[in-house]
């Protein structure tokens, strides 16, 4: 009996000098998919026994369909599933920065609930992470997307890399490994408007891309269309670029002396042709020019502003409604 508590004892203690990995996965509406997510978190915990342990952490997005309920239901059997509900639909990015503040893990590795990224991949994700690297990123090798789609999202990564001030790896998602260094920089940042493939990659550190096949999705529906992409581009470029900004001023020079050289030209006009013929409509078309040029113009001055206006606000990244497994103390939210 002596001998199985110290046997016993022994495992506890090497358990304890175990790196803990936190499997973080944000959740909008992925009910039909967490039970099949869930054995596959299992089996890769069994894999991965003698060499980390693992905890599950959740952060549903103000889910509509039974995803909190699912979620209840695990974490009530299983301690290692932890999970927040937050009080309202806070946006993709912000919803995986929230998570990342109550991981507790040395390192943490993102994965969506929609299984379309490997978690197996953890494996060698883990290995190269004790390797020294800090993030360890998936790199999209094939997606299962239709040719325009894929067209414009690789357009999208190649005009944020070129615009940015710093190296945004290309068809690289938030499939990532980061470690504790890393994800305790993020926390520190004060984004309301994440976008953290470029927080990332900015934090500078050792960072390497894994090549993988992107699985198609099977259950649910893509919360991701083509307006929602342009959207998380726009993010980035505004984020990560004062390309925009000094666009801004070459445009408006070259607009003010197009329309000197436009005035001089019609000046001397007149004076070799005195019946130089009125131009309303080069008037009209000037003017028009001009108010569009003008509200463009505007428009890029006023998403820096706003995103300055929103720092300055400092509303709560997120607000959590409900927890699970977690203690009150825990919640940083």
């Amino acid at each position: 009996m002596l001998t199985q508590e110290v046997a016993s004892k022994t495992h506890s203690d090497r358990q304890l000098l175990l790196p803990l990995i936190t499997i973080a996965i944000p959740v909008l509406n992925e009910a039909d998919n967490l039970d099949a997510l869930y054995e596959r978190l299992c089996r890769l915990g069994e894999t991965m026994a003698g060499r980390c342990t693992l905890e599950f952490l959740f952060s549903d997005n103000h889910s509509s369909d039974l995803s909190w309920t699912k979620l209840s239901q695990l974490a009530s059997k299983d301690s290692r599933v932890r999970a927040i509900r937050f009080s309202k639909n806070v946006g993709f990015q912000r919803s995986i920065l929230a998570n990342y503040m109550h991981a507790r893990g040395d390192a943490v590795m993102q994965i969506d609930a929609d299984l379309q990224d490997p978690p197996e991949l953890l494996a060698e994700f883990f290995d190269l992470w004790r390797s020294g690297y800090r993030v360890v990123y998936g790199v999209r090798r094939v997606r299962a997307e239709g040719a325009a789609i894929n067209l414009f999202r690789r357009f999208g990564y190649w005009t944020i890399d070129k615009l940015s001030e710093h190296h945004i790896p290309r068809d690289a998602g938030d499939f990532r490994l980061i470690d504790r260094a890393v994800l305790d920089a993020l926390t520190r940042m004060n984004v309301p408007s994440p976008y953290l493939r470029g927080m990332i990659a900015g934090l500078g550190f050792e960072q390497i891309g894994v090549p993988y096949n992107r699985d198609p999705r099977t259950l649910g529906q893509s919360k991701f269309n083509l307006v929602r992409i342009t959207q998380l581009g726009l993010t980035a470029v505004i984020n990560h670029s004062v390309v925009p900004l000094r666009l801004a001023s070459f445009v408006g020079a070259a607009a003010l002396v197009i329309s000197i050289i436009g005035g001089l030209y019609f000046v001397i006009g007149k004076i070799v042709k005195p019946d130089y013929p009125r131009g309303f409509a080069s008037v009209y078309v000037l003017l028009l020019f001009g108010i569009g040029l003008h509200a463009f113009l505007l428009g890029i001055l006023g998403e820096y502003l706003l995103r300055t206006y929103l720092i300055l606000r400092d509303e709560p990244l997120a607000i959590v409604e409900d927890a699970l497994n977690f203690q009150t103390d825990e919640i940083r939210l």
